[in-house]
């Protein structure tokens, strides 16, 4: 456990190198070999719970693609983080495990990040009967596809890798969740810190406009939506502040939900104070919006969780104490 000096420490340096990575190379930054001189592997094995906010809260801030959550899955997986390994995540808006095991045969589809466009092997985690299992396919083997959809930078790839599951091993029953809850709470941190740079670029785009002869930050109407917006992302971090501290499937899915309904608030309230050059491809406000929408999805969306959720509720027939106030 560090404490709060060390991690605004932590804060500082990864934000800041993450940033001067960015502004040397836009979106050519190599944000993963700027994590590598910081010692991400080191932090995530150390520190696993503050690596990975401050980590990937400075993705979120920087827009910097990424394959950390590559290694955040792999490290809940209890498997080997190596450059040359990529994990292939569940398919858009879904969370069970993307692969099937029947007959000897191993049928998987989901997404991944862009180290699977390089790497050696895909850990493919996946079930037989009703056992978690994992299996490592080659790379050359499945067939990937890059994802041109709203966030084509973000690197993302859909990938279909039929094989033989003939060396598959087990896992622990509770790995693939375990492994969820943590990539859902790395996920929700980089919303969070997108969403805080949406309100940045909001924010200074008032203060800097002027109509009428004043600045728009003095306009009530305007001063709302921002004060709403404030407030919807202090309310994510909180959300992920409890998490950290009472990690469990539950909390995780919690802050996952309230990261994407944080994300469409951002989204709504800060495109209506840039107005016009918000719903441009001149103004940087539009590289957050995508990145966050595309995010929304990984891990399941908010709507899926909450009817997942919901269902469960239903059928325990209790309410469990999520976080205690």
């Amino acid at each position: 456990m560090i404490d709060s000096e060390e991690r605004a420490a932590m804060e500082e340096t990864v934000r800041g190198a993450l940033s001067d990575a960015v502004a040397t190379a836009g979106g050519e930054a190599d944000a993963d070999a700027v994590l590598a001189k910081l010692g991400w592997l080191e932090m995530l094995r150390d520190h696993p719970d503050a690596a990975v906010g401050v980590v990937f809260s400075a993705l979120g801030a920087t827009n910097a693609p990424s394959t950390a959550l590559d290694d955040v899955l792999l490290s809940a997986l209890g498997l080997e983080q190596r450059a040359d390994r990529a994990v292939l995540l569940p398919p858009f808006a879904a969370w069970d495990a993307p692969g099937c095991i029947e007959g000897g045969r191993l049928h998987a589809e989901g997404l991944a990040t862009s180290r699977a466009s390089a790497a050696r092997e895909l850990a493919v985690v996946s079930t037989a009967g009703s056992e978690p299992w994992v299996a490592f396919v080659p790379a050359a083997a499945a067939e990937l596809r890059p994802v041109r959809g709203v966030d084509s930078a973000g690197g993302l790839h859909a990938i279909r890798a039929p094989g033989s599951a003939g060396g598959a091993a087990r896992l622990d029953p509770a790995a693939w969740g375990s492994a969820v809850a943590l990539g859902r709470r790395a996920v929700a941190h980089q919303i969070a810190g997108a969403s805080r740079a949406m309100l940045e670029l909001a924010c200074a785009h008032a203060k800097e406009r002027v109509q009428f002869a004043r600045p728009i930050a003095r306009f009530q109407a305007v001063r709302h939506r921002l004060a709403d917006a404030l407030v919807a992302v202090e309310a994510l971090e909180a959300v992920l502040d409890a998490a950290r501290e009472a990690p469990s499937p539950d909390t995780a899915a919690l802050a996952k939900a309230v990261a994407g309904r944080t994300a469409r608030t951002l989204a709504g309230h800060c495109q209506q104070v840039l107005a016009g050059i918000g719903f441009t491809t001149e103004h940087p406000f539009h590289r957050f919006l995508k990145r966050t929408m595309a995010l929304e999805g990984l891990f399941g969306s908010a709507d899926a969780i909450a009817l997942d959720v919901g269902r469960h509720l239903l059928a325990e027939r209790r309410v469990p104490t999520l976080i205690e106030l």
